[in-house]
């Protein structure tokens, strides 16, 4: 529940204005060096590329003078060479083998909801499938009154979905479960993504098959050297999963599963089978027959969590982060993504002094169920050290824990499934560090 606390940031917005509004009459323009006149801030405190003077209003920058490069120079569009550091990474030793393997989204340099394709981050369990479509089939078979196979144009002469989803590994996060691990969000909170799929509901796919009455499970099979299968319960099945040809917009790409891959929004990533070529139909899971048994997680009595599909409630600050350190005191915005597998976030707070006082942050639409919700928060930092936390609220009323909270039910050894709050620890000379408190 949000603390009954007064807004002692009240005065941001008006405060912000002072500061632009000095600028402009300083000089007309905010020139380079606007905010440190207008506003009384102190020189940046991390290292930036000083800008040419002659680059400068009023002067005429050099890349004004001479023509560009023409419409076909660059057929795929690619993003600007000075965002060349923005891709996904990956942590070498995580795994055994770089075929089986996971990199991460750039979270920290996204704005919005929506994920760039090609900054999408990848988990493979037998490296990616390069697959031709002309010469790909899904089979669904089984206990159903029709067996068929259909070709990847087969597919899209079905009615067309179009839904906006997140997609979150189980494992994201799960290095922070023994503290503070990693220290970059695009390492602790880097596997999720969110685009728009568009696909064939699965519903209609088992329609036209027909079932059969004790039909109560469907294997799913992806064509990677993993054949890497899932057991998803009927009743899931015949809800909201879809199987997606494309992803905001065009075709899926070779890492996320092209031509087809399952959609299963709201559960865990390892259930959302890339490459999708077979669905069979029974009437009990197949875990014998999996890759692993299932994806469970360990209690403290020795038992194990089973069935734990549904991403909790979660978010995360992306900025400031260990990858944004704080520039210079005074206003900045901060930035951050929460989402639930089991429907639409209803509220976010944050905190600047690690949980004593939380604050509601603004939710900027859309806010889509099963789906990154964006959400930013005014502040003013005076300089001094701060705990940066956000918590999130999601439509059925359930609050993101923390991890001590969460440690007390599941215990210390599971590595799936940490949705609990991440905490930024802001230095005096404006460093970020992954922290963990409590």
């Amino acid at each position: 529940m949000k603390d009954d606390v007064k807004d002692r940031n009240a005065p941001q917005s008006p405060a912000r204005r002072r500061l632009l509004a000095g600028g402009a009459a300083a000089g007309g323009l905010l020139g380079a060096g606007a905010l440190g006149l207008s506003g009384g801030l102190k020189a940046a405190r991390a290292a930036t590329a000083p800008a040419a003077a002659d680059s400068l209003p009023p002067a005429v920058p050099d890349w004004t003078r001479y023509l560009g490069a023409g419409v076909d120079a660059h057929p795929y569009g690619m993003p600007s060479e000075h965002e060349a550091k923005v891709v996904r990474r990956s942590v070498e030793w995580l795994t055994a083998t770089r075929e089986s393997s996971v990199n991460f989204t750039p979270l920290y340099a996204l704005d919005g909801f929506v994920t760039p394709n090609g900054l999408c981050f990848e988990r493979h369990h037998g490296g990616l499938a390069e697959v031709d479509p002309a010469e790909h089939r899904l089979m669904i078979h089984g206990l159903v009154d029709r067996p068929l196979l259909f070709t990847v144009e087969d597919l899209k002469r079905f009615p067309q979905e179009n839904r906006f989803y997140f997609l979150e590994c189980a494992a994201n996060s799960g290095m922070e479960w023994h503290g503070a691990q990693l220290n970059g969000v695009q390492y602790t909170h880097g596997m999720v993504h969110c685009v728009q799929y568009t696909g064939v509901s699965l519903r209609t796919l088992l329609k036209e098959v027909g079932l059969k009455d004790k039909a109560a499970w469907v294997l799913a099979e992806g064509a990677d050297a993993a054949a890497m299968t899932r057991s998803i319960p009927l009743e899931k099945a015949l809800d909201d999963c879809l199987v997606a040809y494309s992803m905001n917009g065009e075709r899926l790409r070779p890492e996320q599963g092209y031509p087809i891959r399952l959609v299963v929004p709201g559960w865990e990533g390892n259930t959302w089978v890339k490459w999708l070529r077979r669905l069979e139909l029974g009437d009990q899971p197949w875990y014998q027959r999996e890759e692993t048994s299932k994806y469970t997680d360990l209690l403290p009595n020795g038992k194990a969590r089973m069935f734990t599909w549904v991403m909790d409630a979660k978010s995360v600050i992306t900025s400031p982060a260990p990858e944004l350190p704080m520039q210079q005191e005074g206003p900045v915005v901060i930035k951050g993504l929460a989402w639930s597998g089991h429907g639409a976030i209803k509220r976010v707070d944050v905190t600047v002094d690690g949980g004593i006082n939380w604050q509601t942050a603004q939710l900027h639409g859309p806010v889509l169920p099963k789906c990154l919700t964006r959400f930013t928060f005014d502040w003013v930092w005076d300089g001094k050290p701060a705990l940066l936390q956000s918590r999130c609220i999601d439509e059925t009323g359930y609050v993101q824990p923390t991890m001590a909270a969460l440690q007390e039910k599941r215990g210390v050894n599971s590595i799936y499934h940490n949705n609990s709050i991440q905490t930024w620890q802001i230095n005096e000379n404006g460093s970020v560090e992954n922290v963990r408190l409590g």
